[in-house]
């Protein structure tokens, strides 16, 4: 896209940083150096592939050809919603080589969540199962931009595979690094989602800087380390940190379909997965479940954890099994990916989460838009750093797909305003005091009270309605609700909770419905959540 087109959907061109970063300049050209080292090393693993990197590349090629055979180009979108497995991994490095746009769709999203991302992003063309194709055809009517639903279903009707005819795309146009690559919707204050747009640049550079700060193998570790991928790669931070990254550090990939703690210690002792992310409860699981076994998880040397609050229980557990403190990290959508991280090798500084990383700079501002220094709490804003082997590299998205107001508030002063609250130590260790906008952390899994009051808030019989974290020890926090009842309405518990899980994905549920008599409210009529959390809700 063009500067002009950038404005034209709301989104502000970033400078370019003022020396080349060591590593691919694009994602079209992620594979060359692994295919230089070892074109016939296994790369990719999923539950219907197994490719070398020579295999790769030209699945890729082939993916790329039917891509375009649908008429995609560079700034089109494309969504796709997929189980893990090799077909996504291809898809998307596919579609970065003809510069096209990539729009992840979480499966479990509810239809209407789909087709309002759909709409959003005027997607040309999806890629979907059985299921998600099926969802987002009865939506057809209402999403006019888009043109082709092609299944993939590689057990039964698979139109995808009948696409992939030809590894010869044809002459491809030189991808810009610094245009529109991804679309990654964070669940907006307002209660409808809003697009995150990231370029091929902000993509690469969290790969490039871990690879750089990798350890030195040891001849106790692999000579080939192998990624595991059980979190959705739909979601475009697990992208990032999967495959992206570990094409930059020299990993294989093993996309993995299963999130139970029996169907993950499969993957990890038929492939020798090396390390993997997961959100607490399913690395808690994993060590605590009778029928796995130590055997299955001995090629396991680390397990990233991320996404939820952590119990002092986990925590314990995570020691014993690891022989190591388990870090923790601060990060958001908008960045994208990790902004700091907790180094464990270091003594342990309670609350924090860790310092800015080798490519980010923190800001702490006051309300008046002027740095703070040290201890004082103000706004967590997020820049490049000043020095360093990354000086000067990173930059924030480009802006809220068609939100030019949001992403001129996001973004001024040339800086990612985060909205959370929080204060710099004296070390740099960041503390946050405040989540931004009453954020719900469920299993890691984010979710938006605005979100759900939205929808609460459709149904008939409710006058009022407020959503709230509750602390859990197994999923950092569980999703409730308040509702205050319309006069005369005599809607109940499993009415509401239906019209939930009709309306949203599975996960942002509230677990349960509390009816209340009233809400006590600020001057501005605005429900005050702490009261809810303090129990001091009226019961209706």
């Amino acid at each position: 896209m063009t500067a002009l087109d950038l404005a034209r959907h709301g989104l502000v061109p970033m400078s370019r940083p003022p020396r080349p970063v060591p590593g691919p300049a694009t994602v079209a050209e992620l594979l060359d150096a692994p295919l230089a080292a070892d074109p016939d090393r296994v790369l990719l693993v999923g539950r219907h592939g197994r490719h070398t990197a020579q295999g790769l590349d030209q699945a890729v090629r082939r993916a790329a050809t039917a891509l375009r055979g649908l008429g995609l180009g560079a700034g089109d979108r494309i969504a796709v919603s997929l189980p893990n497995d090799d077909t996504i991994v291809v898809a998307f490095l596919a579609a970065m080589r003809l510069g096209a746009v990539w729009v992840g769709l979480n499966r479990p999203l509810a239809a209407p969540e789909k087709a309002y991302m759909l709409r959003d992003a005027q997607v040309s063309v999806f890629l979907g199962d059985a299921v998600t194709a099926r969802e987002v055809g009865s939506c057809l009517g209402e999403l006019p931009d888009l043109g082709r639903i092609v299944r993939v279903d590689p057990d039964g009707d698979d139109e995808w595979s009948g696409l992939l005819v030809d590894d010869d795309p044809g002459p491809l146009v030189p991808v810009d690094p610094f245009a529109p690559a991804a679309i990654a919707y964070t669940s907006g204050t307002t209660g409808f989602p809003k697009g995150a747009v990231h370029t091929q640049h902000n993509l690469l550079l969290p790969g490039r800087v871990s690879a750089r700060r990798a350890p030195v193998p040891s001849a106790q570790q692999p000579a080939t380390p192998v990624m595991g991928v059980p979190l959705p790669l739909t979601i475009l931070n697990l992208m990032i940190l999967g495959p992206l990254a570990a094409y930059q550090s020299g990993a294989a990939v093993v996309a993995m379909d299963r999130i139970d703690a029996v169907g993950m210690a499969e993957w990890i002792r038929d492939e020798r997965v090396t390390t993997f992310a997961a959100v607490p409860a399913m690395v808690h699981d994993l060590l605590t479940h009778p029928e796995v076994t130590d055997e299955m998880l001995e090629s396991i040397e680390a397990i990233g954890v991320g996404g939820a609050d952590m119990p002092d229980a986990f925590r314990r557990l995570y020691e014993e099994r690891f022989g190591r403190r388990v870090g923790t990290g601060y990060g958001l959508t908008e960045a994208p990916t990790s902004v700091t991280g907790e180094d464990v090798n270091l003594p342990p500084v309670p609350g924090t989460c860790g310092r800015a990383l080798p490519q980010i700079r923190i800001h702490i501002l006051g309300d008046d838009g002027i740095e703070l220094a040290a201890g004082e709490v103000g706004e967590v804003c997020v820049g490049p750093s000043d020095d360093g082997d990354f000086a000067d590299t990173y930059r924030p998205m480009l802006g809220y797909w068609n939100r030019p107001e949001e992403t001129a508030t996001a973004l001024r002063g040339g800086l990612l305003h985060t909205g959370d609250i929080g204060v710099l130590d004296e070390e740099g260790n960041l503390f946050i005091k405040d989540r931004r906008n009453d954020l719900v952390i469920r299993g890691g899994a984010n979710v938006y009270p605005a979100e759900v009051e939205r929808v609460l808030h459709d149904a008939a019989g409710v006058a009022a309605c407020a959503v709230i974290g509750e602390p859990d020890d197994r999923l950092g926090e569980r999703v409730v609700a308040f509702v205050e009842r319309a006069p005369g309405a005599t809607v109940d518990e499993a009415a509401l909770l239906a019209h939930c899980r009709a309306n949203l994905a599975r996960y942002k549920v509230p677990e349960s419905i509390t009816f209340v008599a009233g809400f006590d409210r600020t001057p501005m009529g605005k429900i005050r959540k702490t009261a809810l959390r303090d129990g001091a809700a009226r019961l209706a």
